[in-house]
């Protein structure tokens, strides 16, 4: 069995919420959730979370079609569907949703292939009036050569817009959009030197490390800091390139104080094709920020925790599960990343995991296992959010087994 846990003492008294500790209750009885399976058909390896057409309903996109709460029986189309074969790839590796165009309705975003297109498909409300057009949405392009396995939709410029977040031959940044309607090919803003890193890169993030009110960028070899914004005219300072091993390359990387120490560790994958989950740390030395790593799960296929192990760990979520105040990790396994004989235990159970964070009285820091489902696992990326509003959240996932909707029904 492999428990890896941090103990400190505590400078100040903390309140525990849900977990086993001396003198406080012991942890109720974890959330359930509802499976509704959208479709059986591989349309895509990603899934996003919107409320397409404004009706209070938050609905699920998988691949070429928005599946319509609260139900998800009716769907319609966005872009020209096609069913793919399982023991090959699809056209669609990262599904983004946001309004890019300012109209109030959210819009789609797709990653064609690794090394292609990004492209965003316009909502056809804010002009025809209805989101189920016949004929799908306009397309824009986004940015020609997009390189990551996953790349990903997020704020990173603080202003509470989303940016495309991407390396390109090998130079890691982001890109907004060129002028109001988001039609023009967007600007590309580069944040690193570039690196080696070439077509399927694995890992990518963005999170405050430091603590300055700035989201930095992370890659599983390190993090970029972002500087303090120039004066009106000058030249835009550089990025700042801070080297740390976060793994071979996992999926989604993200920032969260795990320990409750005030500051922000990391959440990540070790590899998306093999095993291995960590948190690290972020502790100081030298006067610089460094990082520790814990395992949560093993990056050995024989060792488990609470008996759980699992490969291609492709794809990694955060959200507060069972409702304690605590920021708890979604993943799985991707189901036959690289067909049925490719990667480590190919024909392993498609699990559907949630690691439950629980902090002791003493500092200790350990994670539990719950399973969701054992006949979905997870693609290349995974949206969490509250489908039905009842303020806990829901998961969508998109893979080689079709797309799914797992409801919360338990829990706070």
């Amino acid at each position: 069995m492999v428990r890896r846990m941090i103990r400190r003492p505590w400078c100040s008294a903390i309140v525990l919420t849900g977990l086993a500790a001396a003198g406080h209750a012991a942890p109720a009885a974890p959330p359930t959730f509802r499976k509704v399976v959208l479709t059986d058909k591989f349309h895509a390896e990603a899934a996003g979370i919107g409320d397409i057409d404004k009706d209070g309903h938050g609905d699920a996109i998988y691949g070429p079609y928005w599946y319509a709460g609260p139900d998800f029986r009716e769907r319609y189309a966005i872009y020209p569907a096609k069913d793919f074969d399982p023991n090959g790839y699809s056209n669609n590796f990262m599904t983004g949703v946001g309004d890019v165009d300012g109209d109030g309705w959210l819009d789609v975003l797709v990653n064609e292939w690794p090394g292609k297109e990004v492209a965003w498909f316009r909502n056809p409300a804010g002009q025809a009036g209805t989101v189920r057009a016949a004929d799908g949405w306009a397309k824009h392009l986004v940015h020609p050569v997009v390189d990551n396995e996953a790349p990903d939709y997020l704020d990173v410029t603080g202003d509470g817009t989303r940016e495309l977040v991407f390396h390109t031959g090998g130079v890691l940044g982001f890109a907004a959009p060129s002028e109001a309607t988001g039609t023009e090919r967007w600007t590309f803003t580069p944040c690193s030197e570039k690196e080696a890193w070439g077509q399927y890169q694995h890992g990518l993030g963005v999170g405050d490390v430091n603590g300055d009110g700035r989201p930095d960028l992370l890659m599983n070899s390190g993090w970029w800091e972002q500087p303090a914004p120039a004066a009106a005219g000058a030249t835009p300072p550089a990025w700042t390139k801070h080297p740390h091993p976060f793994g071979k390359g996992g999926g989604q990387m993200h920032t969260q104080d795990v320990d409750g120490d005030g500051d922000a560790d990391v959440i990540t994958s070790l590899a998306g094709h093999e095993y291995g989950l960590s948190w690290f740390e972020q502790v100081a030395k030298d006067g610089a920020i460094d990082f520790v790593e814990h395992r949560i799960l093993s990056d050995k296929a024989e060792e488990s925790l609470e008996g759980v192990q699992f490969s291609q760990l492709h794809s990694v979520g955060l959200a507060d599960i069972n409702g304690d105040g605590l920021t708890d990790i979604v993943t799985g396994k991707r189901f036959w990343a690289h067909g049925p004989q490719g990667d480590p235990d190919p024909a392993g159970t498609p699990v559907l995991y949630w690691f439950e964070l629980r902090r002791g009285a003493d500092g200790a820091v350990s994670y539990a296992p719950h399973r969701i489902d054992d006949a979905s696992g997870v693609g290349t990326q995974l949206a969490v959010g509250d489908l039905d509003g009842d303020g806990r959240p829901d998961i969508v996932i998109g893979n080689k087994k079709g797309g799914f909707v797992f409801l919360q029904e338990g829990g706070k």
